[in-house]
């Protein structure tokens, strides 16, 4: 079976305690996920360095600018888009906001800011849960 190889940086945005979530929107082209909440972020464009991508992701899909801290967690997932079949790698950093005021893209129709422990609450994509986990650890 063949694959197409991405990594992306996904942004684990903290703003007063609490963590953004974004529900994917049937707009999206490349989507995957729609209907659930994922966090910010997406794949490294070829020659950028990770953390211009990442802020370039956050700011394309919620308009914040954020600081980036430390990377925490590197998963892999693979959907199945538009027929063909994908292998991401992610790399999870925690980020700070300056604001919670959230501007979507139209990849995205609905976000929120919640409790890190309340995680269960929300239909998120799969591969999230594990990473909500490692954060609370």
């Amino acid at each position: 079976m063949n694959y197409r190889l991405f990594v992306a940086t996904k942004a684990f945005i903290i703003f007063r305690g609490k963590v953004l979530i974004l529900r994917e929107s049937t707009k999206y082209q490349d989507g995957a996920n729609w209907g659930r909440y994922d966090v910010p972020g997406g794949r490294i464009k070829p020659g950028q360095k990770f953390d211009q991508s990442l802020k370039r992701e956050v700011k394309e899909e919620t308009n914040l600018k954020i600081k980036i801290l430390k990377p925490f967690f590197v998963s892999e997932w693979r959907p199945k888009v538009k027929g063909e079949n994908w292998q991401i790698i992610g790399v999870f950093f925690i980020c700070q906001a300056m604001t919670d005021k959230v501007k979507l893209s139209k990849d995205h129709n609905h976000f929120l800011w919640i409790k890190p422990k309340d995680y269960k609450k929300y239909n998120l994509i799969p591969n999230l849960i594990k990473i909500f986990k490692a954060y609370l650890e």
